[in-house]
């Protein structure tokens, strides 16, 4: 694992040591997995660094803590500064952040509204996910034999920790059987997502996607590539998609804040296309990227500055 150990963490509204932030064993997390949380980016632009769709993150932080009746002491503006505040403590160009929210050590038992809520903020450099390489040549990946959580069981749109027991079952699955990543279906069969991603297929340059009713997370980068797909002139259409349309799309590929736009090329072995980066999913990188990166203009107000407003230090 990499040194961390010189890093800040945001914890209740001051900056703390890396090694300095933890949680009592008898937190109420630990024990019945009730946190929320999120996962964003920050870019280093042309003009600066700049955190990616800021406002929907915690505005998606802040309802997950509405769904779970976690009432959170801080409001909208608060978390953003505290996002902001926190890279400028780390003097880093671009990293990923992720704010947590979670109940911590108080009463006993299922119940947790007697337990005090706990706030952190962490940063630090990552990479691409699913690797480098991935963003040209693609991902070898499964349909798991995990389904996604039916309706009125676990609430999908809710980023919860709970809810990544069931990913963490997608995930290593496929990886024992010697996949990148896995893709589960919903409760009656039609395709929902990846263990941490959105999933997309293209067919005669048609964009599918899965609805919200197919127990996936509303994902953020979900939305900005729907937004710039059809920005660039793709149809793109939300519907319900068995299992074997993944036998048959031209091209199909992975949304998420760590996988960004990931390809896929093959799917239970069987090749995607021409089994590597097809021509729909190449424009939609190639225009994210440009956009994240600050080489287009920042048309729909997506990116936050760091360090445009304030006393900049000295990055590394």
């Amino acid at each position: 694992m990499p040194d961390y150990s010189d890093l800040k963490i945001w914890h209740n509204g001051k900056m703390i040591n890396w090694n300095d932030a933890s949680v009592h064993v008898m937190s109420h997390v630990v024990h019945y997995g009730s946190s929320v949380f999120e996962g964003m980016r920050c870019y280093q632009t042309e003009a600066d660094s700049a955190v990616f769709r800021l406002p929907a993150h915690i505005r998606r932080l802040l309802n997950s803590c509405k769904v779970y009746r976690m009432d959170c002491p801080y409001t909208h503006e608060q978390l953003q500064e505290a996002v902001l505040e926190t890279i400028r403590a780390n003097s880093l160009k671009s990293c990923y952040v992720r704010p947590v929210i979670f109940r911590g050590c108080g009463q006993f038992g299922v119940n947790p509204t007697g337990n005090p809520l706990e706030a952190y903020i962490a940063v630090w450099e990552w990479g691409k996910y699913l690797g480098s390489e991935a963003l040209e040549k693609g991902v070898n990946v499964c349909v798991s034999s995990w389904n996604r959580f039916a309706p009125n069981t676990l609430p999908a749109l809710a980023k919860a920790g709970g809810n990544y027991l069931n990913s963490q079952l997608v995930k290593m699955e496929a990886v024992a059987n010697g996949y990148q990543e896995g893709i589960a279906l919903d409760s009656q069969g039609h395709i929902s997502e990846g263990s941490g991603e959105n999933l997309f297929v293209v067919i005669d340059k048609v964009i599918h996607t899965p609805p919200l009713a197919a127990s996936i997370l509303p994902g953020i980068t979900r939305d900005t590539v729907i937004t710039l797909a059809r920005d660039l002139g793709y149809s793109v259409v939300e519907e319900m998609l068995p299992r074997e349309i993944l036998y048959l799309a031209d091209e199909i590929f992975f949304t998420g804040t760590a996988a960004e736009i990931t390809p896929i090329r093959s799917v239970d072995q069987i090749v995607v296309g021409p089994g590597r980066r097809g021509p729909v999913t190449e424009a939609l990188q190639s225009e994210f990227f440009d956009y994240v990166e600050g080489r287009k203009q920042d048309r729909f107000g997506w990116l936050t500055p760091v360090y445009l407003h304030s006393a900049r230090p000295a990055l590394k």
